[in-house]
C-alpha cells in the first residue's frame, strides 16, 4: 500500500488549473503551490516554484533555503519577462524522515495533522483574514465568509517584500496523517468535514478523491489540490478488512 496520494482539480468555476503538485518520495519531499497572476502565469509561477524547490533540495539545501531560492527564481522570471509581472504563488512543503517532519509554508496553502478523532491545522495563514482573527477583529465564521478571505499577505514572487515563511518541525503518531492542501479545499470544507472523509476512506487514493469531490460539491470556486502522507504505512502492513482508513491505522497502532 502506498503511503502517499495526491490529486489536483480545476474546480467548478476556473477555466484552467494554476495549482502544482510535487511528490518526490526518494527525496522525502512533497509540496503544493497555488499560483496567481492571470493569463495562465499563475501556473507558470507554481510550476517554477516546485521545480526550483526540488532542485535545491536535491542539491543539499535545507527546506527554508530552497524556499528562498524559489522566491528569487520567480522574482527574476517576472523581471525578465514583462508578461509575467505580478505572478506569484503560495507554497506548503514538507520533508519527512520516518515520522518526523519539517514543514514550510508561504501564503494560505495549509498543512493539517489528522488522527482518528482530531484534526489540527499546523500552518498559520499569511492572509488578511487571519491577521484579523489574530487580533480578535473577526471570528472564524466571519473569516470564512469575508469578501477579502482570499487576500494573502505573502507569496513567492512578491516583489519588494521580505519573505518570511512559516516553519515548523514535529512528529506524527502511528495513527496520524499529514494533509497538505491549497485554499480551494480549505475554503470549501470545514475541519469536521475533512475529518469525516479521513474516517470513511478505505485508501489514501480514495481519501484524496473524496476530499476533492466534497470541495467541488460545496462549490468548487477555486482550483483544488490535496496531498496526504501516512508514513506509518511505509513501515508495516495494515489490515484490509477494517472500515475507515484511520480506523485501520488505530487498530494496527494498538496492536504494536
Amino acid at each position: 500500500m502506498a503511503y502517499f496520494a495526491a490529486l489536483s482539480d480545476p474546480g467548478q468555476l476556473r477555466p484552467h488549473n494554476e495549482d502544482s503538485l510535487l511528490c518526490l518520495p526518494q527525496q522525502q519531499l512533497w509540496a503544493i503551490a497555488d499560483g496567481m497572476g492571470g493569463h495562465q502565469r499563475g501556473e507558470v509561477a507554481s510550476a517554477l516554484a516546485l521545480q526550483v524547490l526540488a532542485e535545491r533540495v536535491q542539491a543539499g539545501d535545507e527546506l527554508l533555503q530552497a524556499t528562498a531560492a524559489a522566491h528569487q527564481a520567480i522574482c527574476q522570471a517576472a523581471e525578465d519577462d514583462p508578461a509575467s509581472q505580478g505572478m506569484g504563488t503560495t507554497l506548503v512543503a514538507v520533508r519527512l524522515q520516518a515520522q518526523r517532519f519539517q514543514l514550510v509554508w508561504v501564503g494560505d496553502s495549509r498543512a493539517y495533522r489528522v488522527g482518528p478523532q482530531h484534526i489540527e491545522q499546523l500552518s498559520h495563514d499569511h492572509s488578511w483574514v487571519q491577521s484579523m482573527l489574530d487580533i480578535g477583529q473577526l471570528d472564524a465564521e466571519q473569516a470564512r465568509q469575508h469578501p477579502q478571505r482570499n487576500l494573502i499577505l505573502q507569496c513567492l514572487g512578491q516583489a519588494g517584500a521580505e519573505l518570511q515563511p512559516g516553519w515548523l518541525e514535529g512528529q506524527l503518531a502511528d495513527n496520524e496523517i499529514l494533509l497538505l492542501c491549497s485554499d480551494g479545499l480549505s475554503s470549501e470544507l470545514e475541519d469536521a468535514e475533512i475529518l469525516a472523509c479521513c474516517n470513511t476512506a478505505a485508501t489514501l487514493e480514495e481519501l484524496v478523491s473524496q476530499l476533492v469531490g466534497a470541495a467541488n460539491a460545496a462549490g468548487g470556486r477555486d482550483n483544488i489540490s490535496c496531498l496526504v502522507l501516512a508514513p506509518a504505512l511505509a513501515a508495516r502492513a495494515l489490515p484490509a478488512d477494517k472500515p475507515g482508513l484511520l480506523g485501520q491505522w488505530l487498530a494496527a497502532w494498538r496492536n504494536l
